[in-house]
């Protein structure tokens, strides 16, 4: 498994639009910290958070062509919204060039939507995405604070605000999201 972050990260500058890296850095920082916090996986956290997006800038058409050369599953939701599976095609591009294991490259597929079950380490990814430095939603503060009290409230509260948000949009609703809200939620009552 390539661990270089360095190298990573001048791979990442000359391929990414600077908003894009600068995102990317900031996620593997909170990943760093959030893997501290937490008890997780430093080295693996800070990875999988600087290349999370590695594929965010591909155009719809790009996209579309890789899934089906690269022989990904797409639902008709994805394909609906083809820039949901920049996830996907990171964590495949991760497994290809960097040979990323497995519960890495799954953080990565899923960090937007979120999954059932989601291990430490991909609840990680999931949380640092959405409130790394870069980020300056209305709410964001509130999200950060959440997050470093409870990972599992901070990813419900952030699909709720999201589900809000594509609800007033009439946008689609992702099933892996409303799956790992409920999972989180069942789980928690069964403690």
């Amino acid at each position: 498994m390539v661990e270089d972050i360095e190298l990573l990260k001048e791979e990442l500058k000359e391929n990414l639009s600077e908003k894009r890296y600068l995102h990317s850095i900031g996620v593997m920082n909170m990943c760093e910290k959030l893997a501290n916090k937490y008890g997780g996986d430093v080295k693996r956290a800070k990875l999988i958070g600087l290349v999370h997006d590695m594929a965010k800038e591909m155009s719809d058409k790009e996209m579309l062509e890789y899934v089906e050369k690269n022989n990904i599953e797409v639902s008709e939701v994805e394909k609906f919204v083809p820039q949901i599976l920049h996830g996907k095609i990171a964590a495949c591009m991760s497994k290809k060039r960097y040979d990323f294991d497995d519960e890495m490259c799954e953080a990565i597929a899923y960090h937007t939507t979120g999954k059932e079950n989601m291990t430490l380490l991909q609840k990680i990814l999931f949380v640092a995405d959405k409130i790394d430095e870069t980020r300056k939603y209305e709410g964001v503060e509130d999200l950060r604070k959440i997050a470093f009290k409870s990972l599992d409230k901070a990813i419900i509260k952030n699909i709720d605000e999201t589900l809000k948000i594509n609800l007033n949009s009439n946008n689609v609703i992702f099933d892996e999201s409303i799956n790992t809200r409920n999972y989180i939620i069942m789980h928690k009552k069964t403690k």
